[in-house]
Protein backbone atom coordinates (compact mmCIF):
# COMPACT_ATOMS: atom_id res chain seq x y z
CA UNK A 1 0.00 0.00 0.00
CA UNK A 2 2.53 2.17 0.67
CA UNK A 3 4.37 1.60 -2.78
CA UNK A 4 0.88 2.74 -4.11
CA UNK A 5 0.99 6.00 -2.42
CA UNK A 6 4.47 6.98 -3.61
CA UNK A 7 3.51 6.25 -6.92
CA UNK A 8 0.42 8.10 -6.73
CA UNK A 9 2.64 10.65 -5.11
CA UNK A 10 5.22 10.76 -7.82
CA UNK A 11 2.38 11.17 -10.90
CA UNK A 12 1.18 14.12 -8.93
CA UNK A 13 3.68 16.25 -9.43
CA UNK A 14 3.15 18.81 -11.76
CA UNK A 15 5.70 18.13 -14.30
CA UNK A 16 4.89 14.51 -14.82
CA UNK A 17 1.32 15.89 -15.82
CA UNK A 18 2.36 18.44 -17.70
CA UNK A 19 4.94 16.10 -19.45
CA UNK A 20 1.67 13.24 -20.13
CA UNK A 21 0.02 16.09 -21.44
CA UNK A 22 2.36 17.69 -23.88
CA UNK A 23 3.98 13.91 -24.67
CA UNK A 24 -0.20 13.21 -25.22
CA UNK A 25 -0.62 16.25 -27.70
CA UNK A 26 2.68 15.46 -29.41
CA UNK A 27 1.83 12.25 -30.32
CA UNK A 28 -1.57 12.79 -31.26
CA UNK A 29 -0.36 15.14 -33.87
CA UNK A 30 2.32 13.02 -35.20
CA UNK A 31 -0.05 10.07 -35.30
CA UNK A 32 -2.14 12.23 -37.83
CA UNK A 33 0.52 12.78 -39.61
CA UNK A 34 0.79 9.52 -42.05
CA UNK A 35 4.22 7.82 -42.14
CA UNK A 36 4.83 9.08 -38.51
CA UNK A 37 4.12 5.92 -36.58
CA UNK A 38 4.41 5.47 -32.59
CA UNK A 39 7.56 4.09 -32.64
CA UNK A 40 8.95 7.39 -34.62
CA UNK A 41 6.94 9.66 -32.31
CA UNK A 42 8.66 8.37 -29.21
CA UNK A 43 11.95 8.44 -30.60
CA UNK A 44 11.71 11.71 -31.71
CA UNK A 45 10.68 12.92 -27.91
CA UNK A 46 13.47 11.00 -26.29
CA UNK A 47 15.53 13.95 -26.85
CA UNK A 48 13.25 16.08 -24.52
CA UNK A 49 13.21 13.59 -21.75
CA UNK A 50 17.56 14.13 -20.74
CA UNK A 51 17.22 16.70 -18.36
CA UNK A 52 14.03 15.92 -16.76
CA UNK A 53 13.00 13.13 -13.71
CA UNK A 54 12.34 9.48 -14.35
CA UNK A 55 8.91 9.45 -14.10
CA UNK A 56 8.15 12.69 -15.56
CA UNK A 57 10.57 11.62 -18.94
CA UNK A 58 8.63 8.10 -18.85
CA UNK A 59 5.52 9.77 -18.68
CA UNK A 60 5.99 12.23 -21.99
CA UNK A 61 6.92 8.66 -23.83
CA UNK A 62 3.92 6.83 -22.38
CA UNK A 63 1.86 9.99 -23.79
CA UNK A 64 3.22 9.97 -26.85
CA UNK A 65 2.60 5.90 -27.18
CA UNK A 66 -1.22 6.34 -26.68
CA UNK A 67 -1.49 9.69 -27.96
CA UNK A 68 0.00 8.24 -31.70
CA UNK A 69 -2.18 5.02 -31.83
CA UNK A 70 -5.32 7.16 -31.32
CA UNK A 71 -4.50 9.79 -33.59
CA UNK A 72 -3.59 7.58 -36.52
CA UNK A 73 -6.88 7.20 -36.80
CA UNK A 74 -7.67 11.09 -37.73
CA UNK A 75 -6.05 10.58 -41.56
CA UNK A 76 -7.90 7.20 -41.65
CA UNK A 77 -10.51 8.37 -41.33
CA UNK A 78 -10.75 11.92 -43.39
CA UNK A 79 -8.35 10.80 -46.23
CA UNK A 80 -8.05 7.13 -46.17
CA UNK A 81 -4.80 7.56 -45.07
CA UNK A 82 -3.93 5.44 -41.97
CA UNK A 83 -1.53 7.71 -39.67
CA UNK A 84 0.17 4.71 -38.56
CA UNK A 85 0.04 0.95 -39.14
CA UNK A 86 -2.25 -0.08 -36.90
CA UNK A 87 -5.09 2.58 -38.21
CA UNK A 88 -5.32 0.37 -41.63
CA UNK A 89 -8.47 -1.60 -40.79
CA UNK A 90 -10.35 1.77 -39.27
CA UNK A 91 -10.13 2.97 -42.87
CA UNK A 92 -12.45 -0.03 -44.11
CA UNK A 93 -15.48 1.45 -42.44
CA UNK A 94 -14.28 5.03 -41.14
CA UNK A 95 -13.44 6.49 -44.51
CA UNK A 96 -16.76 5.32 -46.00
CA UNK A 97 -18.59 6.66 -43.17
CA UNK A 98 -16.88 9.50 -43.46
CA UNK A 99 -17.88 9.78 -47.53
CA UNK A 100 -21.56 9.25 -46.82
CA UNK A 101 -21.17 12.31 -44.79
CA UNK A 102 -20.84 11.04 -41.28
CA UNK A 103 -17.18 12.12 -40.79
CA UNK A 104 -18.07 13.55 -37.41
CA UNK A 105 -20.11 10.42 -36.19
CA UNK A 106 -16.52 8.17 -37.30
CA UNK A 107 -14.71 10.58 -35.37
CA UNK A 108 -16.36 10.54 -32.34
CA UNK A 109 -16.89 6.92 -32.28
CA UNK A 110 -12.91 6.43 -32.76
CA UNK A 111 -12.60 8.68 -29.84
CA UNK A 112 -15.05 6.78 -27.48
CA UNK A 113 -13.63 3.18 -28.84
CA UNK A 114 -9.79 4.18 -28.41
CA UNK A 115 -10.41 5.51 -24.75
CA UNK A 116 -12.73 2.36 -23.51
CA UNK A 117 -9.61 -0.27 -25.54
CA UNK A 118 -7.07 2.24 -23.66
CA UNK A 119 -8.50 1.87 -19.93
CA UNK A 120 -9.38 -1.65 -20.61
CA UNK A 121 -5.73 -2.32 -21.68
CA UNK A 122 -4.59 -0.60 -18.77
CA UNK A 123 -6.78 -2.28 -16.22
CA UNK A 124 -5.42 -5.71 -17.27
CA UNK A 125 -1.63 -4.55 -17.56
CA UNK A 126 -2.39 -3.42 -13.92
CA UNK A 127 -3.68 -6.99 -12.88
CA UNK A 128 -1.89 -9.25 -15.11
CA UNK A 129 2.22 -7.50 -14.87
CA UNK A 130 2.60 -8.11 -10.98
CA UNK A 131 1.80 -12.08 -11.03
CA UNK A 132 4.10 -12.36 -14.72
CA UNK A 133 6.77 -10.39 -12.84
CA UNK A 134 7.10 -12.66 -9.91
CA UNK A 135 6.84 -15.70 -12.10
CA UNK A 136 9.92 -14.46 -14.07
CA UNK A 137 11.69 -13.97 -10.89
CA UNK A 138 12.65 -17.31 -11.37
CA UNK A 139 14.52 -16.99 -14.48
CA UNK A 140 18.11 -17.56 -14.81
CA UNK A 141 20.60 -17.15 -17.55
CA UNK A 142 19.05 -20.10 -19.35
CA UNK A 143 15.71 -18.76 -19.00
CA UNK A 144 16.59 -15.32 -20.58
CA UNK A 145 18.55 -16.71 -22.96
CA UNK A 146 15.84 -19.07 -24.13
CA UNK A 147 13.59 -15.86 -23.96
CA UNK A 148 16.41 -13.75 -25.99
CA UNK A 149 15.67 -16.65 -28.80
CA UNK A 150 11.74 -16.51 -28.20
CA UNK A 151 11.77 -12.89 -29.24
CA UNK A 152 14.51 -12.89 -31.70
CA UNK A 153 12.25 -15.66 -33.71
CA UNK A 154 9.50 -13.35 -33.79
CA UNK A 155 12.11 -11.05 -35.74
CA UNK A 156 10.54 -13.14 -38.58
CA UNK A 157 6.85 -12.35 -38.05
CA UNK A 158 7.58 -8.37 -38.01
CA UNK A 159 9.01 -7.71 -41.67
CA UNK A 160 7.64 -6.23 -43.74
CA UNK A 161 8.91 -8.38 -46.52
CA UNK A 162 9.35 -12.55 -46.23
CA UNK A 163 10.44 -14.30 -43.64
CA UNK A 164 13.76 -14.47 -44.73
CA UNK A 165 14.49 -11.00 -45.35
CA UNK A 166 13.41 -10.67 -41.78
CA UNK A 167 15.49 -12.89 -40.28
CA UNK A 168 18.43 -11.09 -42.55
CA UNK A 169 17.44 -8.33 -41.16
CA UNK A 170 17.32 -9.40 -37.45
CA UNK A 171 20.84 -10.69 -37.79
CA UNK A 172 22.29 -7.34 -38.79
CA UNK A 173 20.74 -5.93 -35.48
CA UNK A 174 22.00 -9.19 -33.68
CA UNK A 175 25.92 -7.76 -35.28
CA UNK A 176 25.23 -4.03 -34.21
CA UNK A 177 24.47 -5.62 -30.66
CA UNK A 178 27.93 -7.01 -30.54
CA UNK A 179 29.92 -3.80 -31.32
CA UNK A 180 31.58 -2.65 -28.24
CA UNK A 181 33.27 -3.97 -25.27
CA UNK A 182 32.61 -7.62 -24.53
CA UNK A 183 30.20 -7.56 -21.93
CA UNK A 184 32.36 -10.80 -20.51
CA UNK A 185 36.17 -10.01 -20.96
CA UNK A 186 35.82 -6.62 -21.85
CA UNK A 187 37.49 -7.12 -25.18
CA UNK A 188 36.76 -3.97 -27.85
CA UNK A 189 34.81 -5.49 -30.65
CA UNK A 190 34.21 -4.02 -33.91
CA UNK A 191 34.88 -0.03 -32.63
CA UNK A 192 37.25 1.21 -35.71
CA UNK A 193 39.08 2.59 -32.75
CA UNK A 194 35.67 5.07 -31.75
CA UNK A 195 36.17 6.30 -28.20
CA UNK A 196 32.13 6.20 -28.92
CA UNK A 197 31.66 2.99 -29.58
CA UNK A 198 33.57 1.27 -26.54
CA UNK A 199 29.68 0.81 -25.07
CA UNK A 200 28.58 -0.09 -28.01
CA UNK A 201 26.01 1.55 -30.41
CA UNK A 202 23.93 4.58 -28.58
CA UNK A 203 20.26 4.01 -29.06
CA UNK A 204 19.17 7.46 -29.08
CA UNK A 205 20.82 7.95 -33.17
CA UNK A 206 20.00 4.38 -33.95
CA UNK A 207 16.30 4.69 -33.35
CA UNK A 208 15.75 8.02 -34.64
CA UNK A 209 18.04 7.27 -37.44
CA UNK A 210 16.54 4.20 -38.34
CA UNK A 211 12.71 5.55 -37.85
CA UNK A 212 12.86 9.12 -38.26
CA UNK A 213 15.17 9.60 -41.01
CA UNK A 214 14.74 7.23 -43.19
CA UNK A 215 10.53 7.95 -43.37
CA UNK A 216 12.01 11.96 -43.91
CA UNK A 217 14.31 10.22 -46.59
CA UNK A 218 11.90 7.90 -48.16
CA UNK A 219 9.02 11.13 -48.40
CA UNK A 220 11.61 12.98 -50.29
CA UNK A 221 12.14 10.69 -52.78
CA UNK A 222 8.82 9.73 -53.00
CA UNK A 223 6.41 12.71 -52.54
CA UNK A 224 8.86 16.06 -53.08
CA UNK A 225 7.22 19.01 -54.02
CA UNK A 226 3.75 16.92 -54.25
CA UNK A 227 0.76 18.29 -52.19
CA UNK A 228 -1.46 15.86 -50.47
CA UNK A 229 -5.49 16.27 -51.91
CA UNK A 230 -7.29 17.45 -49.22
CA UNK A 231 -11.00 16.14 -49.45
CA UNK A 232 -12.07 17.12 -45.89
CA UNK A 233 -15.57 19.14 -46.82
CA UNK A 234 -17.25 17.82 -43.60
CA UNK A 235 -19.04 19.50 -40.66
CA UNK A 236 -17.79 18.19 -37.49
CA UNK A 237 -19.88 19.29 -34.81
CA UNK A 238 -21.44 15.92 -34.67
CA UNK A 239 -17.73 14.83 -33.45
CA UNK A 240 -17.87 13.92 -29.79
CA UNK A 241 -18.65 10.55 -28.06
CA UNK A 242 -21.59 8.48 -29.32
CA UNK A 243 -21.66 5.64 -25.55
CA UNK A 244 -25.31 5.04 -26.94
CA UNK A 245 -23.67 3.11 -29.61
CA UNK A 246 -21.04 2.10 -27.96
CA UNK A 247 -23.00 0.30 -24.84
CA UNK A 248 -25.22 -1.50 -28.15
CA UNK A 249 -21.82 -2.99 -29.46
CA UNK A 250 -20.21 -4.28 -25.87
CA UNK A 251 -20.01 -7.69 -27.44
CA UNK A 252 -18.08 -6.02 -29.85
CA UNK A 253 -15.86 -4.18 -27.75
CA UNK A 254 -15.08 -6.62 -25.49
CA UNK A 255 -14.01 -8.78 -27.92
CA UNK A 256 -11.88 -6.20 -29.49
CA UNK A 257 -10.53 -5.52 -25.70
CA UNK A 258 -9.60 -9.20 -24.88
CA UNK A 259 -8.33 -9.62 -28.55
CA UNK A 260 -5.91 -6.54 -28.35
CA UNK A 261 -4.52 -7.19 -24.55
CA UNK A 262 -3.54 -10.94 -25.81
CA UNK A 263 -1.87 -10.10 -29.34
CA UNK A 264 -0.05 -7.12 -27.72
CA UNK A 265 1.57 -9.21 -24.95
CA UNK A 266 2.73 -11.57 -28.06
CA UNK A 267 6.06 -10.12 -28.72
CA UNK A 268 6.10 -8.58 -32.38
CA UNK A 269 2.56 -8.65 -32.94
CA UNK A 270 1.53 -5.08 -32.78
CA UNK A 271 -1.87 -3.32 -33.54
CA UNK A 272 -2.16 -3.80 -36.99
CA UNK A 273 -2.54 -7.33 -36.26
CA UNK A 274 -5.23 -7.55 -33.55
CA UNK A 275 -7.10 -4.64 -35.47
CA UNK A 276 -7.39 -7.34 -37.98
CA UNK A 277 -8.10 -10.22 -35.75
CA UNK A 278 -10.99 -8.01 -33.56
CA UNK A 279 -12.55 -7.02 -37.15
CA UNK A 280 -12.65 -10.21 -38.76
CA UNK A 281 -14.18 -11.19 -34.86
CA UNK A 282 -16.71 -8.32 -35.18
CA UNK A 283 -18.05 -9.27 -38.48
CA UNK A 284 -18.04 -13.00 -37.47
CA UNK A 285 -20.73 -12.17 -34.74
CA UNK A 286 -22.24 -9.28 -36.42
CA UNK A 287 -26.32 -10.26 -37.51
CA UNK A 288 -25.33 -8.24 -40.36
CA UNK A 289 -21.76 -8.56 -42.02
CA UNK A 290 -22.64 -7.87 -45.21
CA UNK A 291 -22.18 -4.43 -43.53
CA UNK A 292 -18.72 -4.16 -42.95
CA UNK A 293 -16.44 -2.31 -45.34
CA UNK A 294 -19.64 0.17 -46.42
CA UNK A 295 -19.45 2.16 -43.41
CA UNK A 296 -20.60 0.97 -40.41
CA UNK A 297 -19.57 1.77 -37.09
CA UNK A 298 -19.23 -1.93 -35.41
CA UNK A 299 -16.05 -2.21 -37.64
CA UNK A 300 -14.92 1.01 -36.48
CA UNK A 301 -15.52 0.08 -33.23
CA UNK A 302 -13.51 -3.17 -33.20
CA UNK A 303 -10.48 -1.76 -34.63
CA UNK A 304 -9.99 1.40 -32.36
CA UNK A 305 -10.92 -0.52 -29.11
CA UNK A 306 -8.65 -3.17 -30.07
CA UNK A 307 -5.15 -0.90 -31.25
CA UNK A 308 -5.52 1.51 -27.92
CA UNK A 309 -5.78 -1.86 -25.93
CA UNK A 310 -3.06 -3.57 -27.60
CA UNK A 311 -1.09 -0.70 -26.31
CA UNK A 312 -1.41 -1.87 -22.52
CA UNK A 313 -0.80 -5.81 -23.59
CA UNK A 314 2.33 -4.61 -25.40
CA UNK A 315 3.54 -3.12 -22.16
CA UNK A 316 3.08 -6.50 -20.31
CA UNK A 317 5.61 -8.42 -21.74
CA UNK A 318 8.40 -5.34 -21.99
CA UNK A 319 8.29 -4.57 -18.50
CA UNK A 320 7.91 -8.13 -17.04
CA UNK A 321 10.66 -9.71 -19.00
CA UNK A 322 12.17 -7.33 -20.87
CA UNK A 323 10.88 -8.07 -24.12
CA UNK A 324 9.83 -5.85 -26.62
CA UNK A 325 5.83 -6.47 -27.35
CA UNK A 326 6.11 -4.98 -30.69
CA UNK A 327 7.87 -1.95 -32.61
CA UNK A 328 6.55 1.30 -30.27
CA UNK A 329 7.70 -0.32 -27.28
CA UNK A 330 11.18 -1.52 -28.47
CA UNK A 331 11.77 2.21 -28.94
CA UNK A 332 10.13 2.81 -25.82
CA UNK A 333 12.33 0.48 -23.92
CA UNK A 334 15.29 2.34 -25.28
CA UNK A 335 13.46 5.33 -23.67
CA UNK A 336 13.39 3.57 -20.61
CA UNK A 337 16.88 2.05 -20.54
CA UNK A 338 17.89 5.55 -21.09
CA UNK A 339 16.56 6.90 -18.39
CA UNK A 340 18.00 4.39 -16.49
CA UNK A 341 15.00 1.95 -15.93
CA UNK A 342 15.80 -1.63 -16.72
CA UNK A 343 12.45 -3.72 -17.52
CA UNK A 344 12.74 -7.21 -16.78
CA UNK A 345 11.72 -8.95 -13.53
CA UNK A 346 13.82 -7.39 -10.95
CA UNK A 347 12.65 -3.97 -11.65
CA UNK A 348 9.07 -4.91 -9.84
CA UNK A 349 11.28 -5.42 -7.05
CA UNK A 350 13.90 -2.77 -7.18
CA UNK A 351 11.88 0.01 -8.53
CA UNK A 352 7.84 -0.80 -7.20
CA UNK A 353 7.19 2.93 -7.05
CA UNK A 354 7.94 3.90 -10.42
CA UNK A 355 6.57 0.93 -12.10
CA UNK A 356 3.21 1.41 -10.37
CA UNK A 357 3.96 5.10 -11.26
CA UNK A 358 4.32 3.98 -14.91
CA UNK A 359 0.75 2.13 -14.41
CA UNK A 360 -1.03 5.51 -13.28
CA UNK A 361 0.83 7.71 -15.71
CA UNK A 362 -0.51 5.39 -18.60
CA UNK A 363 -3.91 5.33 -17.06
CA UNK A 364 -3.36 9.55 -17.14
CA UNK A 365 -2.70 9.18 -20.21
CA UNK A 366 -5.48 7.32 -21.56
CA UNK A 367 -7.42 10.33 -20.34
CA UNK A 368 -4.88 13.20 -21.44
CA UNK A 369 -6.08 11.46 -25.36
CA UNK A 370 -9.58 11.39 -24.86
CA UNK A 371 -9.77 14.77 -23.87
CA UNK A 372 -7.32 16.40 -26.23
CA UNK A 373 -8.82 14.45 -29.27
CA UNK A 374 -12.22 16.27 -28.25
CA UNK A 375 -10.99 19.41 -28.33
CA UNK A 376 -8.57 19.40 -31.08
CA UNK A 377 -9.95 17.65 -33.70
CA UNK A 378 -10.10 20.75 -35.91
CA UNK A 379 -6.68 21.89 -35.02
CA UNK A 380 -5.65 18.41 -36.26
CA UNK A 381 -7.46 18.34 -39.69
CA UNK A 382 -5.34 21.75 -40.54
CA UNK A 383 -1.79 19.81 -39.72
CA UNK A 384 -3.06 17.42 -41.90
CA UNK A 385 -2.81 19.70 -44.67
CA UNK A 386 0.51 21.01 -44.18
CA UNK A 387 2.43 20.22 -47.24
CA UNK A 388 5.33 17.56 -47.17
CA UNK A 389 7.87 19.81 -48.55
CA UNK A 390 7.50 21.63 -45.50
CA UNK A 391 6.72 19.27 -42.51
CA UNK A 392 10.08 16.93 -43.38
CA UNK A 393 12.74 19.89 -43.20
CA UNK A 394 11.44 20.64 -39.47
CA UNK A 395 11.69 16.83 -38.32
CA UNK A 396 14.93 16.58 -40.00
CA UNK A 397 15.78 20.01 -38.22
CA UNK A 398 14.25 18.22 -35.10
CA UNK A 399 16.40 15.06 -35.56
CA UNK A 400 19.80 16.76 -35.85
CA UNK A 401 19.34 18.97 -33.06
CA UNK A 402 17.96 16.12 -30.56
CA UNK A 403 20.92 13.39 -31.29
CA UNK A 404 23.58 16.50 -31.34
CA UNK A 405 22.16 18.19 -27.94
CA UNK A 406 22.55 15.52 -25.89
CA UNK A 407 26.04 14.62 -25.96
CA UNK A 408 27.17 17.45 -28.76
CA UNK A 409 28.93 14.45 -30.85
CA UNK A 410 28.89 15.11 -34.27
CA UNK A 411 30.29 11.35 -34.18
CA UNK A 412 26.44 10.63 -33.35
CA UNK A 413 25.19 12.73 -36.17
CA UNK A 414 26.48 10.67 -37.91
CA UNK A 415 26.12 7.94 -36.99
CA UNK A 416 21.59 8.49 -37.09
CA UNK A 417 22.40 9.72 -40.86
CA UNK A 418 23.99 6.10 -41.52
CA UNK A 419 21.49 4.38 -39.98
CA UNK A 420 18.69 6.40 -41.42
CA UNK A 421 20.09 5.52 -45.42
CA UNK A 422 20.31 1.97 -43.81
CA UNK A 423 16.33 2.33 -42.59
CA UNK A 424 15.70 3.50 -46.29
CA UNK A 425 17.41 1.27 -48.00
CA UNK A 426 15.89 -1.58 -45.78
CA UNK A 427 12.80 -0.34 -46.56
CA UNK A 428 13.09 0.11 -49.57
CA UNK A 429 13.23 -3.65 -50.26
CA UNK A 430 11.09 -4.76 -47.93
CA UNK A 431 13.51 -6.08 -45.19
CA UNK A 432 11.28 -3.29 -42.87
CA UNK A 433 13.66 -1.64 -40.16
CA UNK A 434 11.74 -3.42 -37.01
CA UNK A 435 13.94 -6.82 -37.30
CA UNK A 436 17.23 -4.66 -36.43
CA UNK A 437 16.07 -2.67 -33.72
CA UNK A 438 14.49 -5.63 -31.90
CA UNK A 439 17.55 -7.66 -32.90
CA UNK A 440 19.84 -4.95 -31.92
CA UNK A 441 17.89 -4.36 -28.14
CA UNK A 442 17.83 -8.36 -27.52
CA UNK A 443 21.03 -9.45 -29.16
CA UNK A 444 22.83 -8.35 -26.02
CA UNK A 445 19.96 -10.27 -23.67
CA UNK A 446 20.28 -13.04 -25.90
CA UNK A 447 24.51 -13.21 -26.04
CA UNK A 448 24.94 -12.39 -22.21
CA UNK A 449 22.92 -15.15 -20.68
CA UNK A 450 24.05 -17.95 -23.02
CA UNK A 451 27.99 -16.71 -22.15
CA UNK A 452 26.87 -16.99 -18.64
CA UNK A 453 24.93 -19.67 -18.62
CA UNK A 454 27.52 -21.62 -20.75
CA UNK A 455 30.17 -21.02 -17.80
CA UNK A 456 27.64 -21.59 -14.62
CA UNK A 457 26.59 -25.13 -16.37
CA UNK A 458 30.57 -25.73 -16.82
CA UNK A 459 29.82 -26.07 -20.91
CA UNK A 460 26.75 -28.17 -20.70
CA UNK A 461 25.03 -26.87 -22.69
CA UNK A 462 22.02 -29.67 -22.47
CA UNK A 463 21.18 -27.82 -19.42
CA UNK A 464 19.26 -25.41 -21.25
CA UNK A 465 17.52 -27.97 -23.01
CA UNK A 466 16.35 -29.47 -19.33
CA UNK A 467 15.71 -26.92 -17.15
CA UNK A 468 11.28 -26.97 -17.71
CA UNK A 469 10.95 -22.62 -18.27
CA UNK A 470 13.88 -22.72 -20.46
CA UNK A 471 13.10 -26.15 -22.40
CA UNK A 472 9.20 -24.48 -22.92
CA UNK A 473 10.39 -21.02 -24.26
CA UNK A 474 13.21 -22.87 -26.70
CA UNK A 475 9.72 -25.28 -27.50
CA UNK A 476 7.42 -22.00 -28.35
CA UNK A 477 10.01 -20.42 -30.74
CA UNK A 478 10.25 -23.68 -32.60
CA UNK A 479 6.67 -23.97 -32.97
CA UNK A 480 5.92 -20.14 -33.63
CA UNK A 481 9.00 -20.44 -36.26
CA UNK A 482 7.02 -23.49 -37.89
CA UNK A 483 3.44 -21.27 -38.05
CA UNK A 484 5.49 -17.95 -39.39
CA UNK A 485 6.65 -20.86 -42.01
CA UNK A 486 3.41 -22.87 -42.70
CA UNK A 487 1.51 -19.25 -42.63
CA UNK A 488 3.84 -17.60 -45.25
CA UNK A 489 3.79 -20.62 -47.53
CA UNK A 490 -0.32 -20.45 -47.53
CA UNK A 491 -0.13 -17.05 -48.21
CA UNK A 492 1.96 -17.62 -51.53
CA UNK A 493 -0.23 -20.22 -52.47
CA UNK A 494 -3.36 -17.82 -51.71
CA UNK A 495 -1.95 -15.28 -54.19
CA UNK A 496 -0.86 -17.83 -57.02
CA UNK A 497 -4.23 -18.94 -57.08
CA UNK A 498 -5.76 -15.64 -57.52
CA UNK A 499 -3.12 -14.59 -60.16
CA UNK A 500 -3.80 -17.98 -62.02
Amino acid sequence: MTVLFDAISLVADINVLLAILGGTFLGLVMGSLPGLTAAMAIALLIPLTFGMGTLTGIGMLLGAFCGAIAGGAIPAILLNIPGTPSSVCTTLDGFPMARNGEAGKALGLSISASFVGGVIGAALLILLAPPIASFALEFGPAEFFSLGVFGLVIIASVSSGSMLRGAVAGLLGLVLATVGADPMTGVMRFTAGQPALISGINLLPALIGLFAVSQVLDDVVKRMGADPKVIITQNFENARPHWGILARAWRVVASSTIIGVIVGAIPGAGGSISSFLSYDQARRMSKTPEKFGTGHPEGLIASESSNNATAGGALIPMLTLGVPGEVATAVLMGGLTIQGVRPGPALFDQQAEIVYGIFFAFILANIAMFTMQLLGIRLFVRILKVPPRMLMPLILMFCVIGVYGVNGSIFELWLMFVFGLLGFFLNRYGFGTAPVILGLILGTLTESNLRRGMLIFDGDWTQFLLRPISATLLGLAVLFLGYIFIQQRQDRRRLKGKAS
